[in-house]
């Protein structure tokens, strides 16, 4: 998703280990409460090491996001599915995300936390949600189009309610991951919102299998 940011350094081995590692830490204790010590230390290397390689705690936290924001608005920027095929993509998104607990946890903890004054990670966020509310209009638009849903749709407050509800289930399968089956209940959702039965209509993306990643 395009933003204002500098253009990302290349990740090399060495950079990329401290990444995952500050990850977890991020992920674990929030960004304000993990220190470039702990992160150093697992690193095996000392604060300046890591600050050589990322100049500032701050960089850190962009690099992380950097490196962790592979969900599929990036990937399909260009092209993505047309119509509902795109909530069909984004339901097949949030069974991806059941097998990435990590990822879950390091958003889940780095969003809720940007909302505070000052937070680095702010201005990502905001960029993120704005970014993942247009394509969703979009793709409702579209459909509108295609003759998929009403033509009286409000398909702003669609867009939003389908991206409170993926968020907010995070949290709740976070918590009780037996209890939650986020991609059967994001379907459930998005049928209510556009008309039951619509989006089963529509045929699941083909998905390759990825390893887990914790």
């Amino acid at each position: 998703m395009p933003d204002a940011r500098q253009p990302r350094a290349p990740v090399t081995g060495r950079r990329e280990e401290i990444l995952r590692i500050a990850m977890e830490t991020f992920a674990t204790r929030g960004y304000h409460k993990a220190s470039l010590a702990e992160i150093a230390e697992r690193a095996g290397l000392t604060q300046a090491g890591v600050l050589h390689h990322f100049h500032s705690k701050a960089g850190l936290l962009t690099g992380v996001l950097d490196l962790r924001d592979v969900s599929d608005l990036a990937e399909l920027d260009a092209e993505r599915p047309r119509g509902l095929a795109y909530l069909r993509h984004l339901v097949a998104t949030v069974a991806r995300n059941a097998e990435r607990t990590g990822i879950v946890r390091l958003y889940a903890v780095l969003s809720g936390e940007s909302v505070t004054e000052g937070h680095p990670a702010q201005g990502f966020f905001r960029s993120r949600y704005a970014g993942l509310r247009g394509q969703v209009v979009a793709a409702l638009i579209e459909a509108r189009e295609l003759g998929q849903v009403d033509d009286d749709l409000d398909v702003d407050g669609v867009a939003t309610a389908v991206i409170a509800v993926m968020d907010g289930l995070q949290i709740q399968w976070l918590l009780a991951p037996d209890a939650v089956d986020m991609a059967a209940t994001t379907e459930q959702v998005i049928d209510a919102l556009i008309g039951r039965g619509r989006l089963r209509q529509v045929p699941e993306p083909d998905r390759e299998p990825r390893p887990a990643e914790d």
